[in-house]
């Protein structure tokens, strides 16, 4: 069969958001479209021709499915699917195996749909967060603004009453609440800033952002932190400003440098991702920055909060670094979002690359 025969007669599975496979009846992969080279973490050219059990192994449930649809000669669904993909991440999946006898296509015997079980609670949840941080950076902007104010006074009062005072102690004590007031007065300037700042675009390598990254990282951290590449020289360039998307991954990457106290392993990792959709968007392509490390993990009930503004993990931390790093992120029309396990935690950067 020509490898151009499958995209005339299935050419518009490309635009679905599920992922689709034909398969033939040795249940190798004719035909696979965008979504299921995202969801796979493969490229086309590694499926095409292969089996699938190649890019979804040791996926007996996946196999009983494809089975039972050849067996009965009738449509099989599995609601719980579970697959684990080559960068061993085990995903739980939504199967439908249906079995096709197209006489324009005679080789193609099944076509497989799959969708994470999870997606529309996540979707769901992505958009409760996003109104909870929206109303959460509202109220911080207002409280910012009512804050910055009184401390300007308080400030100069201490400065004409230390004038005032002969003994030096009590000078002493005044100049605790001038450095106390010049802390408060630099924390509000960063809670106002990213609502203030304007996006600087331009066309932008995330890889030298990576690196300018990794550098300002090894000289923070020059003894025991191992930082790790492993890029997609492939990606294009995207639209964005380069200052915030550094800071973006420079606040991620500190807080997992932190988490290691600097001895440890970060990766950095870069991939595309397609027809992908961010806050009801679809965009066809969007680059997939991870940063990685093996630390001890974030808790589980910490997680819903961490992006937060002043919610932090660590008592010297202002819970600003998170918080800055998603606004950056949004104002990029993009998304970030965190898995983490006890070994390896993973925050994941996704950022179009086109308008939607």
């Amino acid at each position: 069969m020509s490898a151009h025969t499958i995209p005339v007669f299935f050419g518009g599975l490309d635009y679905l958001a599920s992922a689709v496979l034909l398969l033939d009846a040795g249940h190798r992969v004719c035909y696979a479209n965008s979504a299921a080279e995202n969801l796979l973490a493969v490229t086309g050219r590694s499926l095409i021709g292969h089996p699938l059990e190649q890019a979804a192994p040791h996926s007996a449930s996946l196999q009983r499915a494809l089975a039972s649809a050849e067996t009965n000669d009738w449509g099989y669904t599995g609601q719980n699917v579970e697959i684990r993909r080559d960068d061993r991440r085990i995903m739980h999946l939504h199967c439908t195996v249906t079995p096709l006898h197209c006489r324009e296509v005679p080789d193609v015997r099944l076509l497989v749909e799959l969708q994470p079980i999870d997606q529309q609670l996540k979707a769901s949840r992505e958009e409760r967060l996003l109104e909870q941080q929206q109303a959460s950076r509202e109220l911080i902007l207002n409280l910012a603004h009512e804050v910055k104010n009184p401390l300007g006074g308080i400030r100069g009062a201490a400065q004409l009453l230390e004038r005032e005072l002969d003994n030096p102690c009590f000078r002493e004590y005044t100049q605790v609440i001038v450095a106390e007031a010049d802390r408060l007065q630099n924390l509000m300037q960063r809670l106002l800033s990213p609502h203030r700042a304007a996006l600087q675009a331009g066309p932008i390598n995330i890889h030298d952002v990576l690196e300018r990254v990794r550098s300002l990282l090894l000289l923070e951290y020059p003894d025991a932190l191992d930082i790790q590449r492993d890029y997609d020289a492939s990606l294009p360039e995207l639209a964005g400003d380069r200052e915030q998307l550094i800071q973006v991954f420079l606040n991620i990457a500190r807080n997992a440098a932190q988490a290691l106290e600097g001895k440890g392993e970060i990766e950095f990792q870069t991939r595309i991702a397609r027809q992908v959709t961010f806050a009801r968007r679809r965009f066809r392509l969007a680059l997939d920055v991870a940063i990685i490390d093996n630390g001890p993990g974030i808790p589980e009930d910490f997680r819903e909060r961490m992006f937060y503004p002043l919610v932090s993990g660590r008592p010297e931390g202002t819970g600003l670094g998170l918080t800055l790093a998603q606004s950056f992120v949004q104002q990029h029309q993009g998304s970030i979002e965190c898995e983490s396990r006890p070994g390896r935690t993973c925050f994941r950067v996704h950022l179009p690359i086109e308008q939607a």
